[in-house]
C-alpha cells in the first residue's frame, strides 16, 4: 500500500510545494526510524506515519503534517536538531521541539494538577499546532495501548482522560476528544466500561430499527414542505459519554434521551430555524429539551439547534439541526480554522500572552484573534483588564508560572514566586522545615525568583526554620499565612 499517497490524498492543499514538503519529511522520517520497533512489534515509523495521517484528516497544513512525521525524529530517532533545521527550516524545528517539550510533562495522578497541566500545555506549546500534533500523536498511541505493560496502560489512559481529551474538547475538536475518551475508558474504569457496554447493547438493537424508520419518515415530511437541500444521518452516543450521563441518572438508561441523535445538515442558518419549525409542527417535542446553541453557543464554540421529539414509533429521539460549517467546526474545532493557513505563526502570538515563554519567532504583526477559541480569548482579555475587584480574580485568570518537582509533578504559582512559595505549595511541613533549595540541579538562594519550567528540589532540616524576613520574598497567601503563624 502506498502510505505516502494515502496522506497526500487526504491533504486539503495538494500543490507541488506541499506534496514535495510532506514527501521529503516522509522519506526522512522513514530513514531516521529505520530498525526501531514499538511494543506492538510494528516498525516505529508506523506511529509517525499514522500521526501524520490523523493531521491530514483534520485538514492541517503541509507544514503541520511534515512536523507530525518528524515529531519523534530527534527524541526517539537518529536525527539532530541542526539536521532538521537545515532540511526543513526553523518553523518545523520549532513545532517538533514544542511536541518534544509536551512529551516530557507527565501525569502523576494528582487531581489538583489537572487544570495546571492543561494550562501548561497551552503555555509550553506557544502555537496551537503543537497541541494538535501532540493530540494526534496521543490518539495513535491510545490505539496501540494494549501492547504496553499493564502499569503503563493505567497511567497513560488516566492522563488521556484527565488531560488530553478535555483539552481536545475545549479546543472543540470532537474528532479527537471522543476517540481519546473511548480508548482510555476500559483501562481506567474496566468494570464500569463492561456495564455501560452491556446496557448499550440491549438498547441498540431496537434503537437502530426505530431510528431507520423515523429517518425515512422525516425525509418525507421535509420533502412535502418543499425542503430538498439537506442531508440526514445519525450518531450514537460514545461509550464514555454515555457512562458520564449514566452516573448522573443513577444508571437508569431509560432516563437518557440522546443515546442516538438524528443530524440534519442544511446550507444556511435560516434553513436551520425553518426545519426546526417544521419538526415542531409535525412531532411533539419533549418539554425542557429544546436548546438553541446557535443564539447561545457552548463555551467551546459548538453551534446547533437541539430538540427531542416523540417519533410516533414508541420512542423519543434527539434531533440536531446545523449548517455544514457548524458541523465541520463541531467535529474539527479550531483545527478547521487553522489547518489550511500558511505562515500561521502570526495568528498564534496570543499564546505568548498567557505566559511569558520565549518564542523563536519575533517581529510579527499585531495579534489576530480570529482563530482563537473563546475560552483562551477570555483568559487573555481578562488578564489585560485592569481595576477588577480582587475577589473576581480566580487562579485560572492570574498570570502564573509552572515549575516541577524532581519527580515531574507540576506546581503552578504566581509569577515572581520563590522556592519558599514552592515548598509551602507542596506541604506546610516542608515549608516550615526548609533548609535550602536546588533549582535545575544547582543550589540557589531562597529568595531567587523561579521561572517557567524550573525543576525545584527542597532540602529540609529537622528543626523549623521559618524566618519573618521571608515575608518579603513570598507571593502566595499560603506561605505568608504559615510564616506569620511561626513568627
Amino acid at each position: 500500500m502506498d502510505y505516502l499517497r494515502e496522506i497526500i490524498d487526504l491533504m486539503t492543499s495538494q500543490s507541488s510545494k506541499d506534496i514535495e514538503l510532506v514527501s521529503k519529511a516522509f522519506t526522512f522520517a522513514e530513514s531516521v526510524h529505520n530498525g526501531q520497533l514499538r511494543f506492538s512489534g510494528e516498525p516505529y515509523f508506523v506511529h509517525v506515519r499514522e500521526t501524520a495521517k490523523i493531521l491530514a484528516e483534520l485538514g492541517m497544513s503541509s507544514t503541520t503534517i511534515a512536523a507530525g512525521l518528524l515529531h519523534d525524529c530527534i527524541e526517539d530517532g537518529k536525527a539532530t536538531r541542526e539536521e532538521v533545521e537545515e532540511l526543513f527550516g526553523k518553523e518545523i524545528l520549532f513545532l517538533v521541539e514544542g511536541v518534544t517539550k509536551l512529551g516530557k510533562l507527565k501525569y502523576r495522578g494528582a487531581q489538583r494538577h489537572n487544570e495546571s497541566l492543561r494550562k501548561l500545555f497551552v503555555a509550553v506549546s506557544q502555537d496551537i499546532r503543537v497541541i494538535i500534533i501532540k493530540l494526534a500523536d496521543r490518539l495513535h498511541n491510545m490505539e496501540t495501548l494494549k501492547y504496553l505493560p499493564e502499569h503503563k496502560q493505567k497511567r497513560i489512559a488516566t492522563e488521556t482522560l484527565e488531560i488530553y481529551a478535555p483539552l481536545a474538547y475545549r479546543l472543540g475538536i470532537r474528532k479527537l476528544s471522543r476517540p481519546l475518551e473511548d480508548y482510555a475508558f476500559p483501562f481506567v474504569y474496566p468494570e464500569e466500561y463492561k456495564k455501560t457496554k452491556e446496557l448499550l447493547k440491549t438498547r441498540n438493537k431496537e434503537q437502530f430499527h426505530k431510528l431507520n424508520r423515523f429517518q425515512k419518515s422525516i425525509k418525507k415530511v421535509l420533502a412535502k414542505k418543499g425542503v430538498t437541500d439537506f442531508t440526514v444521518d445519525y450518531r450514537m452516543k460514545t461509550l464514555y459519554s454515555l457512562y458520564k450521563k449514566l452516573l448522573r441518572k443513577d444508571w437508569n438508561i431509560e432516563k437518557i434521551y440522546d443515546i442516538s441523535a438524528l443530524r440534519i445538515i442544511v446550507p444556511t442558518v435560516e434553513d436551520c430555524y425553518k426545519i426546526f419549525g417544521i419538526v415542531h409542527s409535525t412531532y411533539r417535542p419533549l418539554p425542557g429539551r429544546i436548546k438553541d446553541y446557535i443564539a447561545f453557543p457552548k463555551p467551546n464554540g459548538y453551534k446547533a439547534l437541539h430538540t427531542t421529539i416523540f417519533t410516533g414509533y414508541g420512542n423519543v429521539v434527539e434531533i440536531q439541526i446545523k449548517t455544514k460549517k457548524m458541523h465541520q467546526e463541531a467535529e474539527y474545532g479550531i483545527a478547521s480554522h487553522v489547518g489550511y493557513k500558511e505562515n500561521t505563526t502570526e495568528n498564534f502570538a496570543w499564546i505568548k500572552k498567557i505566559l511569558p515563554f520565549k518564542n523563536v519567532f519575533s517581529g510579527k504583526k499585531e495579534i489576530n484573534f480570529d482563530d482563537v477559541p473563546s475560552w483562551i480569548k477570555d483568559l487573555v482579555e481578562f488578564q489585560e483588564t485592569s481595576g477588577l475587584e480582587e475577589e473576581m480574580k480566580s487562579d485560572f485568570f492570574q498570570q502564573r508560572i509552572f515549575v516541577f518537582t524532581p519527580k515531574g509533578d507540576v506546581v503552578d504559582l504566581p509569577i515572581n514566586s520563590t522556592p519558599i512559595d514552592f515548598a509551602y505549595a507542596i506541604h506546610s511541613s516542608i515549608g516550615d522545615h526548609i533548609g535550602g533549595a536546588k533549582v535545575n540541579g544547582k543550589m540557589t538562594s531562597l529568595k531567587n525568583v523561579l521561572k517557567n519550567g524550573d525543576i525545584v528540589e527542597i532540602i529540609t532540616k529537622k528543626e523549623k526554620s521559618s524566618k519573618k524576613k521571608w515575608l518579603n520574598y513570598v507571593k502566595t497567601a499560603s506561605a505568608k499565612k504559615h510564616i506569620q503563624k511561626l513568627n
